[in-house]
Formats: C-alpha cells, sequence, structure tokens
C-alpha cells in the first residue's frame, strides 16, 4: 500500500484526512506537526512516503513544498491564507512534481465552480453576489471556497464581480451561495458542507488520484474528471 504523510496532523482537518485513510486505497505512514507527539520532517523516511497531504498553515505549507521538491514526492494541499508569495513554492514544486492545490477538496464545491459558469448567459439581466458562513475560528475572509467560486465565476464575465460577503458564527463547517439577481426573479444556488469529513475524503481522492502523475500543477477539475 502505497504510504502517506499527513502535514497538520495534530489539527482537525488533519485528524478527519488520517481517519479518511483508513477506508481509501493508501495507507497512513506518518504525520508532521509542531503542536503534540508527531514527527518533524527530518524524521521522515522519503523511501517510505508515496504522496504528502497538507493542511496546516502558511508557513508550514512552504515547509511542506520544500520537502516533496528535495526529496521528489507528490502533494495535495488544501491549505488556505497563503499569500502569491508564499504559492510560489508550490509554483516550483509543480515544475518536477505532480502537486495539486485547492481552496477547497469537497467535490461538492469544485462541480459547482463548474456549474455557475452557466450563469454568463444571463449576464446582461442579472447582477451576481456570493456569500459565504464559517466557524468563528475561521481567521480567512473571504474563504478560500468564496475566491474559488468567484474567479470560476469571474473567468466567463465580462462584468467585475463585488467582494463575496463573510459570515464568521457558531460552528459552521461552511455555506457558500451564489446569487444571480434581475428585477423580476431571483436564483440562488447553495452548496453545504455538513461535516470536515467531506474535505478529508476529497483531499484522500486527490491523493489517490495523483500517486505516478507526470509534474504539473493539476486541479480538482482533474481529478473529477470535469
Amino acid at each position: 500500500m502505497e504510504k502517506v504523510v499527513v502535514v497538520g496532523a495534530n489539527g482537525r482537518m488533519g485528524q478527519e484526512i488520517i481517519s479518511a485513510l483508513e477506508n481509501s486505497k493508501l495507507e497512513f505512514g506518518a504525520g508532521v506537526d509542531t503542536v503534540g507527539d508527531w514527527k518533524s520532517y527530518e524524521e521522515l523516511d522519503p523511501n517510505k512516503v508515496a504522496v504528502v497531504i497538507d493542511f496546516s498553515s502558511p508557513a508550514s505549507f512552504v515547509k511542506a513544498c520544500e520537502w516533496c521538491l528535495n526529496n521528489q514526492k507528490p502533494m495535495v494541499s488544501g491549505t488556505t491564507g497563503i499569500t502569491e508569495k508564499e504559492k510560489q513554492a508550490f509554483h516550483h514544486l509543480a515544475q518536477s512534481q505532480a502537486a495539486i492545490w485547492s481552496a477547497n477538496m469537497s467535490l461538492g464545491v469544485n462541480f459547482l465552480a463548474e456549474l455557475i459558469k452557466k450563469l454568463k448567459f444571463l449576464e446582461e439581466d442579472f447582477d451576481f453576489q456570493i456569500e459565504e458562513f464559517h466557524h468563528r475560528h475561521k481567521i480567512d475572509k473571504p474563504s478560500g471556497t468564496a475566491l474559488l467560486l468567484q474567479k470560476s465565476l469571474q473567468s466567463e464575465l465580462k462584468k467585475t464581480l463585488p467582494e463575496p460577503l463573510s459570515i464568521r458564527g457558531g460552528g459552521i463547517f461552511g455555506i457558500h451561495r451564489v446569487y444571480a439577481m434581475s428585477e423580476e426573479e431571483t436564483i440562488s444556488i447553495e452548496h453545504v458542507a455538513l461535516n470536515r469529513q467531506v474535505f478529508a475524503k476529497g483531499a484522500v481522492k486527490a491523493a489517490e488520484w495523483i500517486v505516478n502523475k507526470k509534474a504539473g500543477n493539476y486541479s480538482m477539475k482533474d481529478v473529477l474528471g470535469l
């Protein structure tokens, strides 16, 4: 079985990914984190690693990219809140290894990102707005997912979209809505994450897909065959 290193293993998403690996084609090999009883990068044996899944912090994301580059290992990352400068480490990695970064690993959200492109046919008479809800502990606003949806829809439109609306509160895993509004009617398309497992399953599916792929900057669209 192919072994997986989970970066950010002590976090909520790290724990969900370790759990999701139990019912996958892959096997949990080791966890990396600065908190808890986990390994450091120096303790990893590259010969026992097939792929890295990273759900950590921006600083740790950069270190994960560098380790994968130095040891020629593919990587899947769902870390959000990273800057363009930090993401350069990922682009560098993708030049020599297969790599996926997505603001949202949910299969449903990535399907939605493709679906809303059809709204371009309403552009002349409709206004558009994206809205997102997350738990009170989420730091980045707007969420990476809202920006993913924004970018997807904006790529098909001639008009500039307003910034996504962000609401934080309670323990909401993630709600994303796309509104199309005219003077006569309103369309709303919504995705609701019911638990964190949906993101973990998507990340594991991406890791299963990317093992043995040639070098490149892939996306969840590639994983889903969209």
